[in-house]
C-alpha cells in the first residue's frame, strides 16, 4: 500500500506540473501517508524539481516575467519563516497550519470573484499587497510542506492569467524557488539515504505524469481549467486540515 501511494503521488506530481498545479498538494498529502511527514517533504522536493524542469522546457516561452519579478523577492522571507517553522512544530500542526492558510487564500479568491465590478479591466495587474502576500505565503508553504501550488494557482487566477501563461509563469517560479530551498532542506538533515533512494525510483513515474498532463491540457477549455484549478486547491486545503 505504501508503494501504491508513492507511485500515485509521483504520477500526480508530473500531471500537476504540466496541467493542474493544485494536484501537487494532493500528492504531498499522499507522500506524507507513506513516509514520515518531514522526510516526505524532502522526497517531494526532488520529485517536484524533476517536474519543474519538464514544465520549463515545455512552457518556458509563455512565462510572464513581470509577475515573476514581483513575486520572487517576496519568497525569500517566506522560505526562511517556513524553515524556522518546520524546525519547531510537529507534523500535525504543520499540515493543519498549511491547510488553513490555503483555505483562507481560496476564500479570498472567491470573494474577489463575487464582488469584482463588471467594468473592472480583465488585464488589470494585481495589487502590490496581494503580490507580496502571495510571494511570502508561497515561500512559507513551499518550504514547510511543498504546498505552494494552490497559492500560486489562486494568485495567477486573480491576476487574470490565461492557461498557457499560467503554466509558463508557474513553471519558472517553482523551478527557481524549489532549487533555492534545496540547501535549506539539506541543512535540516532531511535528505536521508532512504529519501534519496525512494526519489530515484519515483523520478520515471513523474516523467510519465508530465506526459499525461501535456496530453490533457491542450484539450481543456479556459473556463474548465479555472474551475478545476480552484477545486483542486479546495480539496488540497481540506485534506491537509483534516489529516
Amino acid at each position: 500500500m505504501e508503494w501504491v501511494l508513492l507511485i500515485g503521488a509521483a504520477l500526480l506530481i508530473g500531471v500537476a506540473k504540466t496541467s493542474f498545479g493544485g494536484l501537487a498538494s494532493l500528492s504531498v498529502a499522499m507522500l506524507a501517508l507513506a513516509m514520515p511527514t518531514k522526510e516526505s517533504t524532502a522526497a517531494a522536493l526532488l520529485l517536484l524539481i524533476t517536474g519543474d524542469v519538464v514544465a520549463v522546457l515545455r512552457y518556458r516561452k509563455a512565462a510572464d516575467w513581470k509577475l515573476l519579478r514581483g513575486l520572487i523577492p517576496a519568497v525569500v522571507p517566506g522560505l526562511l519563516l517556513g524553515a524556522w517553522f518546520l524546525s519547531w512544530v510537529d507534523d500535525l500542526v504543520l499540515k493543519r497550519s498549511i491547510g488553513a492558510l490555503l483555505l483562507l487564500f481560496v476564500l479570498i479568491q472567491l470573494a474577489m470573484m463575487l464582488f469584482r465590478r463588471p467594468q473592472e479591466a480583465e488585464d488589470a495587474p494585481p495589487h502590490r499587497a496581494l503580490t507580496v502576500s502571495a510571494g511570502v505565503l508561497a515561500g512559507f508553504t513551499t518550504m514547510a510542506a511543498n504546498a505552494a501550488g494552490p497559492v500560486m494557482a489562486i494568485y495567477l487566477q486573480l491576476a487574470k492569467v490565461e492557461k498557457l501563461r499560467f503554466l509558463g509563469t508557474g513553471a519558472w517560479y517553482f523551478l527557481i524557488i524549489n532549487v533555492a530551498k534545496t540547501p535549506l532542506t539539506a541543512s535540516l538533515g532531511l535528505f536521508t539515504p532512504s529519501v534519496l533512494t525512494t526519489a530515484a525510483f519515483l523520478v520515471p513515474v513523474v516523467l510519465v505524469g508530465t506526459l499525461v498532463g501535456i496530453a490533457f491540457i491542450g484539450k481543456i477549455p479556459q473556463r474548465t481549467f479555472d474551475i478545476v484549478t480552484l477545486l483542486t486547491s479546495v480539496i488540497a486545503s481540506v485534506a491537509l486540515i483534516g489529516s
